[in-house]
This record gives C-alpha cells, sequence and structure tokens, in this order.
C-alpha cells in the first residue's frame, strides 16, 4: 500500500522538522444530524477539580495525533489518580516516520488548576502539558512546552529503559475539533457490554473516545512545523485495574469524507471464555455503526515500522468493511513503574490506512503477553532477558 507521507528535511543539531504544511482531512462542516455528543452530558467532559475520596479514582485525559501525511504521530497525556493526587503522571511521545522519537515521563511535575478563566473543571494539566476543554464535544486544545529526550524506534525496542541520547526542546499547541460521535465502550454490542461487567471492563475502565480533525504548531530544537491531520481523544473517569490484563489490539481513523471506524479487541482467552471485542464504523452522517472485528493484526513482534496491519469489521446487519493499514512508526511503551516479568507487551504505532478509494493517517496501540511474542535476537535481547 502506497503511502501519502510527504518530504521532511532534517536539520542538524536538535533534530529540527521543516516541510510543507500537511493538508486537512476533510474540514467540511458536519449534518445538522450528527450529535456530536452521542447523548452524552456536557459534565462528562468536565474534570475532577478535586481529591476523590476513593484512592484508585482516576481522571485522565490523552490524545493521539496524527500530521494528515505520515510524516509524525504524537501521544500526549495527563492522568491524575486518587492516592497520588499531587503528583500527576504526564507523558509525550513524538514519533517521526523516519524512527526518531522525542519521549518525556514525569510523576513530579507542579499540577495546574483544573479550572479554566470562568471557573469552570475544564483543564487537566501538570508541567509542561495542558489539556483545556474550550467547548464541550467542540473543541479541546492540548500543548506541551518543555524538553524530551531523543530516542529511536528500534533503540526502544531493543530496551524500553534506555537513556536518552539527548534533551530537545519540543513544544506543540493543537486545537481538537471533535468530527465523530463519542465511542463508548460496552454500548456497541450486547456481548461487549456483558464483558465490561467484570474484570475486562476493570481494565479499559470508564471512558469514552472520540475522533477529532487537528490542527497545530509542533516545535523541536529550533525548527517549527505547522501541521494538520487526525486525532484520538480519550477521556478517561474511574477505577481501573490490569493486573489480569492479557493484550490488546485497537486501532482507529477518520477519513477525508468523515467517514470513521474505530475498535478495540482482547485476544482469545486461554480457559474459553469470551474476550471482549467492539467496534464502529461512521459514514459521516447519524450515528455510530456498531460493528464487530472478525480480522484483528494481533501483534506478535516488534519492529520499528513498515508492518502492515489490516482489519475487518463486520456490522450487525452483515456488512463486512476490510480496512488495509501500514505503520509508519512502531514504538514500544515506556512505562515509569517496575511491571511484572509476565506483564503485556504495549507497543503504540501509528498507521496509513485505506478504506476504499480513501488513505487516512490513524492511531494503533496493541499488546501481548511476553510468552506468545515471537522473539528475535536481533530486535528484542532486552525481552528475553526480562522473560
Amino acid at each position: 500500500m502506497q503511502t501519502r507521507r510527504g518530504t521532511m528535511a532534517t536539520l542538524a543539531g536538535a533534530g529540527a522538522l521543516l516541510g510543507t504544511p500537511g493538508r486537512l482531512l476533510g474540514q467540511e462542516p458536519k449534518p445538522a444530524n450528527v450529535d456530536l455528543t452521542g447523548g452524552l452530558p456536557i459534565e462528562r467532559e468536565f474534570v475532577l477539580a478535586e481529591r476523590p475520596s476513593d484512592p484508585e479514582m482516576r481522571d485522565a485525559v490523552n490524545v493521539w495525533i496524527e500530521e494528515a501525511n505520515g510524516n509524525f504521530g504524537m501521544r500526549i497525556g495527563v492522568e491524575a489518580v486518587g492516592a497520588s493526587w499531587d503528583k500527576q503522571t504526564v507523558w509525550l511521545d513524538l514519533a517521526l516516520s523516519d524512527g526518531r522519537v522525542f519521549s518525556y515521563r514525569s510523576e513530579a511535575d507542579p499540577i495546574h488548576s483544573p479550572l479554566n478563566a470562568a471557573g469552570d473543571p475544564m483543564v487537566r494539566g501538570a508541567g509542561p502539558a495542558r489539556f483545556e476543554c474550550v467547548e464541550p464535544f467542540k473543541l479541546w486544545t492540548a500543548a506541551f512546552d518543555g524538553t524530551a529526550g531523543l530516542f529511536s524506534a528500534q533503540q526502544l525496542i531493543d530496551d524500553p529503559d534506555a537513556a536518552a541520547t539527548r534533551q530537545h526542546p519540543v513544544s506543540c499547541k493543537v486545537d481538537l475539533m471533535p468530527c465523530v460521535p463519542p465511542w463508548v465502550p460496552g454500548s456497541m454490542l450486547p456481548s461487549a457490554k456483558e464483558a465490561m461487567k467484570g474484570k475486562q471492563g476493570e481494565m479499559i475502565s470508564p471512558r469514552y473516545e472520540q475522533l477529532c480533525r487537528a490542527k497545530g504548531t509542533l516545535r523541536v530544537g529550533d525548527g517549527e512545523f505547522t501541521f494538520e491531520g487526525q486525532a484520538l481523544r480519550i477521556r478517561r473517569q474511574g477505577i481501573r485495574r490490569l493486573g489480569t490484563f492479557w493484550g490488546h489490539c485497537w486501532q482507529s481513523a477518520v477519513f477525508p469524507s468523515g467517514k470513521a471506524f474505530g475498535f478495540n479487541a482482547f485476544p482469545p482467552r486461554k480457559d474459553g471464555k469470551p474476550s471482549y471485542a467492539e467496534g464502529y464504523v461512521f459514514d459521516s452522517e447519524g450515528k455510530l455503526v456498531p460493528a464487530r472485528p472478525v480480522s484483528i493484526p494481533w501483534m506478535h513482534t516488534l519492529v520499528a515500522g513498515d508492518e502492515h496491519v489490516p482489519l475487518v469489521l463486520e456490522t450487525l446487519d452483515g456488512r463486512r468493511i476490510a480496512i488495509d493499514g501500514q505503520s509508519y512508526v512502531n514504538v514500544r511503551s515506556r512505562s515509569m513503574i517496575q511491571v511484572p516479568p509476565d506483564f503485556p507487551i504495549v507497543a503504540q504505532s501509528h498507521a496509513t490506512y485505506r478504506w476504499g478509494d480513501e488513505e487516512a493517517s490513524g492511531m494503533m496501540e496493541r499488546s501481548t503477553l511476553p510468552d506468545a511474542m515471537l522473539l528475535t535476537d536481533r530486535s528484542t535481547h532486552h525481552l528475553r532477558q526480562q522473560a
């Protein structure tokens, strides 16, 4: 599959970006009958203004952003948990299509006030990262202004605990404009609703996600890049427990015409009981159409990019929708906490998807238990040591 990746010049020093702005993937006004709240109350967009009484309660905002032509993908997140409310987790991963990764992790940055200028709880931020709900379900902003360590996608595959080679200034400010109704896991399929009642629901936790158009500026080193593209924003507010988590595959994208897809699925269970698997398609009008993922690109090895990741979704009325995919950068997840050796290996990716005659840049996150991975000495020596 050919991608739409544009040309990016690389300058010496801090890895500055130069290039022409990516074209916007469909910024046409949405038809009047598209309810971008999906029926959710406006209050669901608000953040928790005070420390919750339950130490496990968490309030998080995070976003995946892909430049329209596949030049880069980015993840920014801020997560607050009751037990450590004054030490919120901040992360940034800026993955360039040439394999460079600028990454930041912290739990020690001063937290921002959750109140906006009007006194409403619409801000979640700490240190260099900040999210603000400007207008519920219509406009959010995401910003980062700090320094990040320079890695490579292959370096993080070999050793996710590797030290950065250098630190570089990184800043961005992005407008996030919802264009697809939000998806609440467990709301599409009866089987998924049932799965959400047990431990699988605790792993996903109460949340919703929403595809958006993205427009902003990105500065790396002394180079500044104006871009347009797409984003997936996630609002999580609830308790999450990952103790028995055994893997997943999560993909989504919105296309130039406005049609979109998304799904999340857990691998088959060893005990033969049903695994959570749910998705949707959207045709740019009306509501999300429930769909089951029936062909899934499970992760069995770690690569730095250019991986074929096709999928097939089947709607409840029997339509099968095949979407081709090719990743342009895969980044093994870095964690600030020590995870057990048998915890799933997690990789975040950005990919170019093709649906019919349309292409779009989108996200993908997958995880697999270590004993189900096809490990190679060249790319996963560190994984062998852990397993």
